[in-house]
């Protein structure tokens, strides 16, 4: 039987604790609003400075938000890598893994697929693709948008190669070039490896993975500390260099995809009032700091620790289920992203007037779920994902520099989706299958007091 006493979140949650005491999420939402206004200020509607300084100006302002994003983005995969690695090592009942995975895959595919309907539905709805003139904003004929384009669905023939490429033939290559996917399969088959040697040969990696692990929280806590001075320099540069009426005109697209991310939440919201003996009002107190933090970040990768401590601490989720799912659920339950993908899809469709067909609408469902579980859980992945959703439906993906201005702000919404989305699947996963909770059982209850 094997054992290891002790969480590896325990001390970076603590220094988390004094960033959350220190209200660092009013202090990014008041540098988020002094953003807009000097951005306004500096902006063209008001032309208060030359613009050939404002550029140069703003991108100064934004550095604290690029060495941000660049710091997340470093540490993304050893972070993803440790976590699943301890969390499935640390795991004495194989039996129960394989268990609790179905379940949170089932969970995850069916909500991803359900809120990509969602998005889908509702701009077919409110159609906010017709206030919008595309020649206005963009000239498509000079814009371009690297990605992977993919060409319909693969061939019944090309399933195996797929299949096969999902395995990492060079790990160390899938984590240099950032395929979450096989860097996900890579680590679930090295923690189940360790499962299956004494725990005497694997506490040697066990520990080294949970010594990685730290370090990379550690850098992740100090990026947190940016955070504010990030969002002021970044929303800054947005409104400055796009202007207000920009913006006021992609006002129905925004309100599209919020209407839709309240949708899914409230889902949500739903699911653990059935899962959880909580009432909405205690819920939604114990997830509010976290999802402001989230909706700051623009990163489920960066609140994971948080997440983790909520899920353990606040929802009283087995420790078992919830160090197995959430590193698992910040990198493949992406259900807010799906929701956009749906969204911004059918926009674009009708800003120039492509018709999608009952295929296509099902090519957007299947890829926005397929994507979404395969991409990075850092800021500005639902950008590329759409573009491979765009050339498979054939909407121009240099469409997507349409809507790039007003990204920044929903992709903090929808990352705050997602980490709820996160929650609500432990909480699901521990209902369904019957695991005792931590306050059920006095055995959890007192390894949690010791650690």
């Amino acid at each position: 039987m094997k054992t290891f006493i002790g969480s590896p979140f325990k001390n970076l949650a603590d220094q988390f604790d004094h960033l959350i005491s220190g209200r660092l999420w009013l202090k990014v939402l008041i540098a988020l609003l002094l953003g807009v206004i000097l951005g306004i200020l500096l902006g063209p509607d008001l032309g208060l400075v030359n613009t050939e300084l404002v550029k140069p100006i703003t991108a100064w302002l934004a550095l604290p938000g690029q060495v941000f994003l660049a710091i997340i983005q470093m540490i993304v995969v050893p972070l993803v890598v440790a976590s699943i690695v301890r969390g499935l090592a640390a795991n004495n009942n194989p039996a129960a893994i394989k268990k609790n995975g179905l379940i949170a895959l089932i969970f995850i595919v069916l909500s991803t697929a359900i809120a990509a309907v969602v998005g889908i539905t509702l701009a077919l709805s409110i159609q906010p693709g017709q206030f919008v003139d595309a020649s206005a904003l963009v000239d498509v004929s000079t814009v371009s948008v690297s990605g992977n384009a993919v060409q319909g669905f693969p061939a019944i023939s090309e399933l195996p190669n797929k299949v096969s490429d999902l395995i990492p033939k060079n790990p160390l290559a899938s984590m240099a070039s950032g395929e979450m996917l096989q860097i996900i399969l890579f680590a679930a088959v090295l923690g189940a490896a360790m499962l299956s040697i004494p725990a005497q040969q694997s506490k040697p990696l066990f520990d080294l993975m949970g010594a990685l692990q730290d370090v990379s929280l550690r850098i992740v806590s100090w990026a947190m500390l940016l955070a504010p001075v990030a969002v002021f320099g970044l929303i800054t540069r947005l409104v400055a260099n796009l202007g207000v009426e920009v913006l006021t005109g992609m006002a129905v697209y925004v309100a599209t995809v919020l209407l839709g991310l309240l949708i899914v939440a409230a889902l949500y919201f739903m699911v653990a009032k059935v899962t959880l003996t909580q009432s909405f009002r205690q819920f939604f107190s114990n997830m509010r700091e976290l999802l402001l933090l989230a909706f700051s970040t623009s990163s489920s990768a960066a609140v994971m620790p948080i997440t983790l401590q909520l899920v353990e601490d606040k929802l009283d989720v087995n420790p078992e289920i919830a160090r197995f799912l959430v590193p698992l659920g910040a990198t493949i339950n992406m259900t807010g992203t799906a929701m956009y993908q749906g969204v911004a899809t059918v926009f674009l469709a009708q800003v120039f007037n492509v018709d999608l067909s009952l295929s296509s609408y099902l090519f957007i469902v299947t890829m926005s779920v397929a994507a979404s579980i395969g991409s990075p859980a850092t800021p500005g992945a639902g950008i590329i994902i759409l573009s491979m959703v765009l050339e498979g439906v054939g909407i121009p993906a240099a469409g997507i520099a349409l809507i790039l201005g007003v990204d920044r702000i929903l992709d903090m919404c929808r990352t705050s989706v997602n980490v709820l989305g996160d929650v609500v699947a432990c909480t699901t996963v521990q209902y369904f299958t019957g695991n005792p909770s931590i306050a059920d059982n006095p055995i959890l209850k007192l390894e949690k007091n010791i650690e």
